[in-house]
């Protein structure tokens, strides 16, 4: 599913315009955004949370040339499935 796709379904079950939706469904993108960009987690109750989790810099090697190479510490999202997520999959 895409996210146009998405935009349909979410139109379509709630009895909105596809407009509405797509502007929801980007002001919830926007959102998510926001708080983890703040240092927040978002949890969603039933589907997963979302969270931000700090890589430390450490040393790679260029797979190329062996050449010893620093890998920067960088801050990455990350999401943790839900138990209602994880059954309904399973």
């Amino acid at each position: 599913m895409n996210k146009q796709e998405l935009v349909s379904a979410i139109a379509k079950g709630c009895g909105i315009k596809i407009a509405e939706a797509e502007q929801a469904l980007e002001v919830t993108i926007a959102t998510i955004k926001s708080a983890l960009k703040s240092g927040d987690e978002v949890r969603l109750l039933g589907f997963g949370s979302f969270s931000v989790t700090h890589r430390p810099a450490t040393e790679g090697r260029n797979p190329k040339t062996g050449e010893k190479i620093q890998i920067p510490a960088k801050s990455v999202p990350k999401f943790k499935p839900g138990k209602d997520l994880k059954d309904a999959v399973a």
